[in-house]
């Protein structure tokens, strides 16, 4: 009897074996079949709304024989352009400079040679945001009567669009279900639990895109640009798939 113990404990080992990769084999089914028979549905959620900011973008750039002297030109442009805003109750964490730059300027020789430095330019880039979009016009003119050479570009936003893709994800959700439920009554199918969902966002506002030269007044004439807000529409897609009992 003692012979065979070797071969009942491989032999309950091997079952053993089996046992689990049956049992593996078996979830395995049950997991595939649970998805496999699945449908899916789509569903769109718009929300429109006027912008309620607007954010521009602008330049100061000076020209001087030595570094230093254009840095020192630019910095009092840079305040006077700063001090402007802050009259018009711009905050300080709405004013942000986005780029400082010195660049050598250059005299190339007519016939060849090594060219000569000139001078020295610095350009400063500036972001401003602005709530008060009744002001838009004038600060884009006031800007530039206070040292701003350019204005290059001008968005008008909406600054928590968070909360309109939450409003626009919850209609594209319901949009969803309300055809579920449809086909459900029309095909006579028993949807179960839901298996994976995905979303896509699109229609974030563009920027108007502009440009303003300084003309011979010192601003950009005609008391500042005439610029429409219009208005910006936030969509959001959906799919949602079911299990089918």
């Amino acid at each position: 009897m003692n012979n065979y113990k070797p071969l009942i404990w491989s032999g309950a080992v091997v079952m053993v074996i089996l046992a689990v990769f049956l049992i593996a084999s078996t979830n395995k089914v049950l997991n595939t079949a649970a998805t496999t028979n699945t449908v899916s549905f789509s569903g769109e959620g718009k929300v429109v709304a006027k912008p309620d900011i607007a954010k521009v973008q602008l330049s100061i750039v000076t020209d001087a024989l030595t570094s230093k002297a254009a840095q020192d030109e630019n910095s009092k442009k840079s305040k006077a352009v700063t001090d402007y805003l802050k009259k018009q109750d711009i905050d300080d964490k709405d004013i942000k400079t986005t780029g400082y730059n010195i660049y050598p300027q250059y005299k190339y020789p007519q016939y060849g040679g090594q060219p000569t430095i000139t001078g020295y330019q610095v350009n400063q880039s500036l972001e401003i945001k602005i709530h008060d979009l009744d002001k838009v016009s004038d600060i884009l003119d006031g800007v530039v009567a206070a040292g701003a050479n350019q204005v290059n570009q001008l968005g008008f936003e909406i600054d928590n669009p968070e909360a309109l893709k939450a409003d626009a994800r919850k209609k594209a959700i319901e949009d969803a279900k309300k055809k579920a439920d449809e086909l459900e009554d029309q095909l006579g199918i028993d949807l179960g639990k839901i298996v994976s969902f995905s979303e896509n966002t699109g229609g974030y506002p563009i920027p108007i895109y502009m440009k303003a030269e300084v003309d011979g007044r010192g601003g950009m004439g005609g008391g500042g640009p005439s610029v429409p807000t219009g208005e910006n529409e936030i969509v959001v897609n959906v799919s949602i798939t079911y299990q089918i009992r």
